[in-house]
């Protein structure tokens, strides 16, 4: 069975390059352009979530860090492997902060990302 992604990215550009690339790794990925995605995790049970920081396009009501910050102290969601990414310059720190597993700097390499992505699937 296919390991599950969600992705939550509000760049449509950069959400369609991800969920691809990932594809064609032969995950089964399910995108979203915004954070209300989660209020379903719990059904969809992803096997890893990548996140990007500033949900801006939407207007969310809050930052990756603060979801991911929330997922992690959720008994039933904190086993989930959280990746944030972000093009602020201290993406680092707001991931930990966070309580993220990892962080992906923008602009990334397609590579560099499924490296990571198969770190976090493997311990899944």
């Amino acid at each position: 069975m296919a390991k599950k992604i969600l992705v939550i990215e509000d760049d449509k550009d950069i959400r369609d390059t991800i969920v691809y690339i990932l594809e064609e790794e032969e995950y089964e990925v399910i995108s979203s352009g915004d954070s209300k995605i989660l209020g379903a995790v719990n059904t969809i049970m992803p096997d890893l979530i990548l996140m990007d920081n500033w949900l801006t396009e939407w207007k969310s009501d809050a930052t990756g860090q603060q979801l991911s910050r929330q997922l992690k102290t959720n008994p039933s969601t904190s086993h989930i492997p959280v990746i944030i990414i972000s093009a602020v310059s201290n993406i680092k720190e707001i991931a930990k902060d966070g309580l993220a597993d990892s962080y992906l700097k923008k602009p990334f390499d397609m590579g560099e990302l499924l490296v990571m992505v198969k770190k976090f699937i493997k311990q899944a």
